[in-house]
């Protein structure tokens, strides 16, 4: 009997992820964490992101199971589209509004559950979960993939958006540093808002819900946000903001690879190379530069005289230059499609990193203790940028702007500046890293928000007695 009420007593969370690579990864090694800690758990995934979860059901064969269910067709997803990644940025608002549409069938797969689900863990783009979990009478937990200032302005725009003046220039006072930003440089999430479309619509009661989810979970760390993590917890009303990364330094190892000649290839030319003497250049997997702006940064890497890594896209329109890669085949390497991108920035060689600064590539350069040239162009990018380079001091603004052409002199310059010299943002840099290092340890800032965020849901999961 005793081993029955050990049984009875397993936590179930149903895992919500949401599809597209800058947010999937960390819930998944979350999802991993979790599973070592001895909770069971379903993740709901459509047919197509399930390949996405081989690493995780080959690890946790008994303690995981998927709750496949087909993406709800939307007149603006292209039939066979599940991923952001397969039509782009301008995907957010149909796919959320698409998966929204599930509620049913989860509900329906619930209640006829034998052992349903104790809580909800789903991210906060999925707000709409929420609904979901009151309905059912459990609690939801918004999982955030993206740092804690960009959620602290997020919370302000969608609770202000009605009152909201159109200016040049939106000012959070309230807000640790007093970050400012001008309209161009809202989150993308909130700037392309159009009111009255049912699809926008549903995402902002989304994360208009997210405030009530009964706590946050953050891939980040104490020692890099904690200003506006104690910020939300104020804000809240509540503790229930935990952060446990970053996730990547415990998550599974085997990532999809489906480069290994490229690896070898990277890996064995940065070997040859003097430490710190190498600038990678990659600009995350949704952004496409323009014509324009390929050649103005063909020419800036050219004239800096700077060894090089340059990660353009696979898609025929993301051509360097003709003649560029011979011209400059002592110095640097174009890859094409994908890239080893957390070896290439922890080789010793590598001495920064130039990036549209996305949450995920961000948190990689902090691992590897390597200085960011910074070119936010969307999304949550200008928010990212501002804290590493204004409040963190571990980067350089190097450009900003989707559609900004940059001047290849001025780049030329800052680039050979930079990677050549021992600048204040090196050594921040590399001292953020031991930060981040030390987080992740037991006993440790990081460590102990998964503690007691296990503990919170294995409460949830403790028979009551009467």
């Amino acid at each position: 009997m005793a081993g029955t009420a050990t049984a009875a007593a397993v936590t179930h969370i149903l895992v919500i992820p949401y599809p597209a690579q800058g947010h999937m990864p960390a819930l998944l090694d979350l999802t991993h964490q979790l599973a070592l800690r001895g909770l069971k758990i379903t993740v709901l995934i459509t047919p197509k992101n399930l390949p996405a979860l081989t690493p995780l059901l080959s690890a946790h064969s008994t303690s995981i199971e998927t709750l496949v269910l087909p993406l709800p067709p939307h007149p603006k997803v292209p039939l066979g589209v599940e991923n952001l990644k397969d039509i782009g940025n301008s995907g957010n608002a149909p796919i959320t509004a698409a998966l929204s549409k599930l509620e049913e069938e989860v509900i329906q797969w619930f209640r006829s559950h034998t052992s349903p689900p104790q809580a909800i863990i789903s991210d906060f783009f999925l707000g709409c979960t929420q609904h979901w979990a009151t309905q059912l009478n459990i609690p939801r937990i918004a999982f955030y993939s993206v740092s804690a200032l960009l959620t602290c302005i997020l919370t302000h725009l969608w609770e202000h958006s009605d009152k909201q003046n159109i200016s040049s220039i939106f000012e959070f006072p309230d807000l640790p540093s007093s970050p400012s930003f001008t309209l161009d440089q809202l989150p993308s999430i909130f700037r392309k808002f159009k009111e009255g479309d049912p699809d926008w619509e549903i995402v902002k009661e989304g994360l208009r819900a997210n405030p009530k989810s009964w706590g946050y979970v953050f891939n980040s760390f104490y020692a890099l946000e904690g200003d506006y993590l104690d910020h939300l917890k104020k804000d809240l009303g509540h503790g229930r903001v935990y952060t446990v990364g970053p996730l990547s330094l415990k998550g599974l190892s085997k990532r999809v690879n489906p480069g290994l000649d490229t690896r070898y290839d990277v890996l064995n030319w940065l070997d040859t190379c003097p430490d710190s003497s190498v600038l990678y250049v990659c600009f995350g997997s949704q952004k496409l530069l323009t014509e324009p702006q390929i050649r103005a940064l063909a020419l800036g890497l050219e004239q800096s005289k700077t060894r090089f890594i340059w990660v353009v896209k696979s898609d025929s329109s993301q051509q360097v230059p003709d003649g560029f890669e011979e011209r400059v085949s002592d110095q640097g390497m174009v890859l094409r499609g994908w890239a080893p991108q957390p070896e290439i920035l922890s080789h010793k060689a590598v001495g920064g990193f130039m990036s549209h600064c996305g949450w995920n590539s961000l948190l990689e350069s902090v691992i590897a203790g390597v200085m960011i040239l910074a070119w936010p162009m969307e999304a949550d990018q200008f928010q990212n940028a501002k804290q590493l380079v204004e409040y963190a001091g571990l980067a350089i603004r190097l450009c900003e702007g989707e559609h900004t052409v940059p001047d290849s002199n001025s780049l030329a310059q800052i680039i050979c500046e930079s990677i050549g010299q021992d600048i204040p943002q090196k050594a921040r840099a590399r001292a953020m890293r031991e930060k981040a290092l030390e987080a992740v340890k037991d006993g440790r800032s990081s460590a102990v928000g998964l503690d007691e965020l296990v503990k919170e849901l294995n409460q949830l999961g403790v028979p009551k007695t009467s």
